[in-house]
């Protein structure tokens, strides 16, 4: 809770802190436009306005005379500047400014300028025109001077800068606000996942965790809920595997000591039917225990792939002849069909070999007198694929991914009398390998129809 804590602080203080210096420098900059917007509209209200009564004047007079003694006046007087006796301000005269004839000689004189002097006219022609009748009379030369403290325009500037204070401080606490609310949806998640981890570290496999979103919260969720999935799978087939191999060695274990015993206190004879019942259990055991340290081997990714190239049509003859006498004690037809030309692989034959046999021993499991089995060797979309095809029962499709599983056994009534089950890790093997191979494994198989496990390997470039 103390991370949480800290993650929802530091997300609160960087939204609050992205906010706080987006809304600094938006009022700033309203501030300084408005400030300079303002102060253009009012220069050029005033430059309006002189030039009015400049042009008034002009027309009353029909001269210039006595205009440097003239007041001219703001149109928009300061509150405090010449109060009358019925509190109306009056209009305040300009003194900063300048005014020259049209050939640009002072006749009214500002700050920067002397009486009587005549201008350049690069200068006087960038003042504003004076024009009476159409005709030009004069130019006007007028720099605002700066807002009196009391001024209207200083108010108005003052009244909009603390509208702009009072919209800063309310976008700061709807950000505070809306910097809250977001951490909070961002946190639960991760809260809520935390909250899960510790339960599974406890031994809770069946935690879950929500999923609210598609983002990369999501995305660690449902990577979570799978995790936590097959951490649950896994434990329970690792329960189940232990009970199978308990299981499975408790039979030929049995079956030893029982032998042993009844040897050693005279119930059965010391003879060699009975001493051979104990060879064949001792070696049972002895071929489950290979069979669990190749599966071990193989899960841990040390198992030992010595790699040669071979051709995959060779590599099944020698496995067929490896089965020509049982098939043929059993009524069994052993076939083969292997496609030509076909391209080599690089794989290790022994382990390849494995994979056949374990494949064919089922085969024969469930191929009944008078049946056939068909080796064949084919490329498909460029990988060499092997498979051996019986013609035995079958099975349904729900079955056929779960042949490959750890101990699992069909029916016992699909199989020969002749030809007992075995410890039901074959075909587990069988994909162990060809997985280290690179390749794939799989069956096909309708009801009545044989099963086909089709192992596909990587032909050499």
């Amino acid at each position: 809770m103390i991370l949480m804590r800290s993650i929802t602080l530091k997300l609160i203080l960087s939204f609050l802190s992205i906010s706080l210096v987006s809304v600094l420098l938006i009022v700033l900059f309203a501030r300084y436009t408005t400030d300079q917007e303002f102060r253009r509209f009012t220069a050029t209200n005033d430059r309006s306005s002189i030039v009015e009564t400049l042009h008034d004047y002009y027309t009353a007079q029909g001269s210039w005379d006595g205009i440097e003694q003239a007041e001219l006046y703001r149109r928009f007087p300061d509150p405090n500047d010449f109060p009358t006796p019925n509190g109306n301000p009056l209009p305040k005269p300009y003194s900063a400014l300048t005014v020259t004839d049209q050939f640009g000689k002072v006749i009214r004189a500002g700050s920067n300028h002397k009486l009587g002097n005549t201008l350049p006219a690069e200068e006087f022609q960038r003042g504003t025109l004076i024009q009476v009748d159409g005709e030009t009379v004069g130019y006007l030369i007028f720099s605002p001077p700066p807002f009196d403290e009391n001024s209207p325009e200083r108010s108005f500037l003052k009244r909009t800068t603390q509208l702009l204070v009072y919209s800063a401080l309310a976008a700061t606490a709807i950000a505070l606000l809306l910097a809250v609310l977001l951490s909070r949806s961002l946190t639960s998640p991760i809260r809520e996942l935390t909250e899960a981890t510790h339960a599974v570290s406890e031994g809770d496999l069946s935690q879950q965790v929500p999923i609210r979103s598609n983002d990369e919260l999501g995305e660690l969720g449902r990577a979570f809920n799978k995790m936590s999935t097959e951490l649950a799978r896994s434990v329970n087939v690792r329960k189940q595997m232990t009970a199978d191999i308990a299981h499975e060695l408790r039979t030929p274990l049995s079956l030893i000591l029982g032998h042993a015993e009844a040897v050693h206190d005279g119930v059965l004879p010391p003879t060699l039917e009975n001493f051979e019942i104990i060879r064949e259990e001792a070696t049972r055991l002895e071929h489950l225990v290979d069979d669990l340290r190749t599966l071990s081997l193989a899960d841990a990714g040390e198992l030992s792939i010595n790699l040669q190239t071979i051709e995959p049509g060779r590599l099944l003859q020698e496995v067929a002849s490896l089965y020509q006498y049982q098939t043929q004690r059993k009524n069994i037809a052993l076939d083969l069909d292997i496609a030509s030309p076909l391209a080599t692989i690089e794989v290790d034959p022994g382990r390849i070999t494995q994979v056949l046999t374990n494949v064919l021993d089922n085969a024969l499991r469930h191929t009944p007198d008078g049946g056939k089995i068909i080796l064949s060797a084919k490329e498909v979309n460029g990988q060499i694929e092997l498979a051996v095809h019986d013609s035995g029962p079958g099975l349904k499709a729900e079955e056929l991914d779960r042949i490959f599983q750890r101990f699992y056994r069909t029916d016992a009534s699909r199989q020969r009398e002749d030809y007992p089950g075995g410890s039901g890790l074959g075909l587990a093997i069988a994909k162990s390998i060809v997985q280290a191979h690179g390749g794939q494994v799989f069956a096909e198989s309708e009801t009545g129809e044989g099963l086909k496990v089709i192992v596909t390997l990587p032909k050499k470039i």
